[in-house]
């Protein structure tokens, strides 16, 4: 287990929500999690805030930033937001269950 830290509203700042599709299911066979997070968060604080949060040892942290597409409705063009993804890979035997709240 992680040392175990106090828990802060900093931390629920950071982790948005977890990003389940296909591909991240795919990823939770090699002990690794996506989360959306904040688009300002660093690799340090998306790991503090995972490891305080769940109380899991988190091994390394990969980010990357989906763009925002151009659509068009009603004939008028706009832009979608950015987002800003985290794959979390967790230390051999920890798991994290974000379905359990569906």
């Amino acid at each position: 287990m992680a040392k175990k830290q106090t828990v802060d509203a900093r931390h629920y700042d950071v982790i948005i929500a977890p990003h389940i599709t296909e591909k991240s299911t795919l990823a939770s066979e090699f002990n690794a999690v996506v989360f959306k997070v904040a688009g300002s968060a660093t690799k340090p604080q998306i790991k503090e805030a995972i490891e305080a949060i769940y109380d899991k040892k988190v091994l390394a942290v990969n980010t990357l930033v989906q763009k925002g597409k151009t659509k068009r409705w009603k004939g008028k063009a706009y832009q979608r937001s950015d987002v800003k993804k985290a794959i979390v890979t967790l230390a051999e035997g920890e798991m994290i269950d974000i379905t359990s709240g569906i």
